[in-house]
Order: C-alpha cells, then structure tokens, then sequence
C-alpha cells in the first residue's frame, strides 16, 4: 500500500498505557484510541457512577485560549449562550453555528479574567473552531490552542466530592461557594490557586457529561497520571470504577444532554430540548445577536424537532436502521437509543435505582431512552413505535428521562 493512503495512527492520551493495564476495550473515537469499557463492564460503570463514582478519561478534548479587551464581546457574537452577563467563575454551554445556523460544535465557554476566556469544545475539533472563530470580524489577535496539552479526567458521581477532598489540602475550602456550572482554578497553571496534596496544580469544574455530582479536573499533562492513579486507590473502598465511552454515552442520554455531531450538527440549532444553550428572552425572542440568529429564525418552523423519549424495557433499536411511526405512519428518524440501566418502571412512571422512591426490593431492569427528530412537537407522554428491520418497539416523548439526578446538588461537606 502507498504510504500516502495508509490511515493516520489513533492519537493517544497519556492514560493510555494505564488503560491498557486495567483492561480496556480501546476503540477509535475521534481519532484517538480511547476505552470504551473495562473489565467491569458498561452497566456496572454506568452503576457505579449513579450510586457511588466513576472516573472517566476526557483527555481527547480540545482547549482553546483567547485573550483580549474585547473577548467578551466577540464570544457573545460567536457562541449562542448570551454572555453579556456571564460572571467570571461561572461556566457557560452553547454552541458555536455557522451562518446558516448549523452547529458546528457545542462547548463549555470559561470567564477565566475579564479579558481571558478558556473554551472547551471537542475531540478534533479545536483547530476547526479556532478556524472558524478567526474567520469572524472582531476576532482577537491572542486565539490558539495551548502550547502544552492539558489533560482533562472526570470524577462523576454522588461520591465524588468524599473522593476529591482526600485530594484536597483544604477540601473546606475548596467546596465553599462551588455551585454548579462553577469552576476555581485557571488553565493557566502558573496563576491557579488550586493544587492538590501531591503538588500537582489543577482547575476544578463542577460540570460533567453524566447529569450526576462531579468535577472536571484539568491538570497539566504529566500530572495526570499520578492523578487517575491516586483517585482510583482513594475510591477503591467508595465504590468508584473507570469508565468508558459507553457508560458515558448511557449516563449523558438518561441525562438528557447532547451528543455532539449526531443529536445535534449541521441542521439549524433549533427546536430541541437545550433551549438554555439559546439566548431566549420570556417571549420568545432572542436577547442578542449572535453568528446564525437570522438563519434560525427563518428555520424554526420549518425544521424537525428534537425531543427525548424512554422506553418500557430494556431494548432497542439499531438507531442507523429505525424510523419513527406515529399511528403506523413514518415521521422521523432516531439519532440516539441507549439502554439506562439504573432506571425501570413503576405503576408506570420511571424510578431511579438511586431516588428516594425506590423500593427497597426493586432492582431496575433498565430502559431504552434517548432521541428522535420528528416532524412536529409532541407533549410529553405521546405514544411513538421505533422500528428497525428486526423490532418494533413502542416509547413515549419524555420531559425527563433518569430522575433524581444529582448534577445540581449543593455540595455539603
């Protein structure tokens, strides 16, 4: 074979080889060769960050710096989360659309200083949004990926916070004020005020992708290693597992958050549950001017919507092969179906292994969730069928899906 056909090798985090020694099933995500479960499994990962903890490896995603006086107001030109307000320590999620109003990938926006910002946008896409960013007018001078990588870990779950502050000097004072969608610390390893026990500087954000209790750990790349090591001896005894992509894709949907480039991309970013990604105002307006405002618009009545939905057991479609019917007739397709394993039925509504209302002999025998973009709004609790060319399986659009999730929980230490 030619050498200039031969596939580009899969990046590597440098947990790779710590992966390998625990098990992993490494496959290709985003050009990086990243776990997708270990020896314990998906549904015991998945449990175990509902219940207790799971540490998860994110050090495929991609940060970028920008700095400037007028940061500010270019990102709340460029990014559709109104910014105008943000407080800095206080993190914001949208989307970064083209004029067309397409999503070209979603992120989390740092208020860092008032004239340096951090985002965090992912696997592979940093240099495309960085391209897309320097295309805009008003772009400052000082936007670049940083010269040394930052490694990123999450520790995700109710035990979370008992875990990390075996880590902390000051565990007190690390949590105090620490609401979620906050974050202490700077990327910028030499300013941040955050260091753990073992000396290692860090950036603490009480953000994740699992709609449970926890914190995205930034830390410098060779650092990172003793880390996972560390929270992983800590959280033997707590119930903590290593987790993979399929865990992490279970945990988001249940969750009800996005999966970028296929829950949302190149279609107007419009009519789906992340409202709160948009600067709605009460009637329905936007409150600012931001790159694809006028192309969503234009869209909105015209394009399909989004909604979640959950199941009435454990199985499942092949989302590439299934459509949607409503009363036998075909309106839309599936872009995510996932089995959440720490969730069943009860007299008919969802019951999370971990909520209040659990039965103390009931064990969940999971159920099929995730997303369908359809022709028109449906309320929540309308019946629909899945089908693919094996099954056909019947849902109901949801509000929500896991309940008692822990994501926003006051930390209490």
């Amino acid at each position: 074979m030619n050498d200039d056909h031969r596939a580009a090798p899969l990046r590597q985090t440098s947990l790779h080889s710590r992966h390998k020694a625990l098990g992993a099933k490494l496959v290709d995500f985003g050009g990086w060769d990243m776990p997708l479960w270990y020896r314990a499994g998906a549904v015991k990962e998945h449990m175990a960050v509902v219940t207790a903890a799971g540490l998860f490896d994110t050090g495929h995603m991609d940060v970028i710096d920008v700095a400037g006086k007028d940061v500010r107001k270019f990102l709340d030109f460029a990014f559709s989360h109104d910014l105008a307000q943000a407080k800095l320590g206080r993190a914001a999620y949208g989307a970064f659309l083209d004029r067309n109003g397409l999503c070209l990938d979603d992120a989390i926006v740092y208020p860092i200083e008032e004239d340096r910002w951090n985002i965090v946008v992912n696997a592979a896409m940093g240099p495309k949004i960085v391209a897309h960013l320097r295309s805009l007018p008003g772009c400052p001078e000082a936007l670049r990926e940083p010269a040394a990588r930052i490694a990123k870990i999450d520790l995700q779950g109710p035990g979370a916070v008992e875990i990390l502050a075996l880590m902390l000097p000051d565990p007190a004072a690390a949590f105090t004020g620490f609401p979620y969608f906050s974050f202490k610390g700077d990327f910028d390893f030499t300013r941040g005020s955050v260091r753990l026990k073992n000396g290692a500087p860090a950036m603490l954000s009480r953000t994740g992708y699992t709609g449970e209790l926890g914190f995205e750990i930034f830390l410098p790349d060779d650092r990172v290693g003793e880390v996972w090591d560390e929270l992983l001896a800590l959280g033997k005894d707590r119930g903590i597992l290593p987790c993979g992509l399929a865990a992490r894709d279970s945990l988001r949907t249940g969750a009800i958050l996005p999966l970028s480039h296929q829950d949302i991309g190149p279609w107007p970013f419009v009519n789906h549950p992340w409202r709160f990604a948009l600067p709605y105002a009460e009637d329905g307006s936007f409150t600012k001017d931001f790159v694809g405002r006028d192309a969503i618009i234009g869209a909105a009545a015209s394009t399909p919507h989004t909604l979640p939905f959950a199941g009435f057991d454990p199985r499942r479609v092949e989302p590439h092969d299934a459509v949607v019917l409503r009363n036998g007739a075909e309106c839309g397709t599936v872009t995510t179906i996932v089995t959440d394993m720490a969730i069943g039925r009860r007299d008919g509504a969802i019951v999370s292994v971990a909520g209040p209302e659990r039965p103390a002999d009931w064990t969940p025998r999971g159920l099929a969730c995730g997303f369908v973009r359809i022709d028109e709004p449906l309320p929540s609790g309308t019946r629909i069928a899945l089908k693919d060319k094996r099954r056909e399986i019947e849902v109901e659009i949801r509000g929500d899906i896991r309940p008692a999730r822990t994501a926003r929980k006051k930390i209490v230490f």
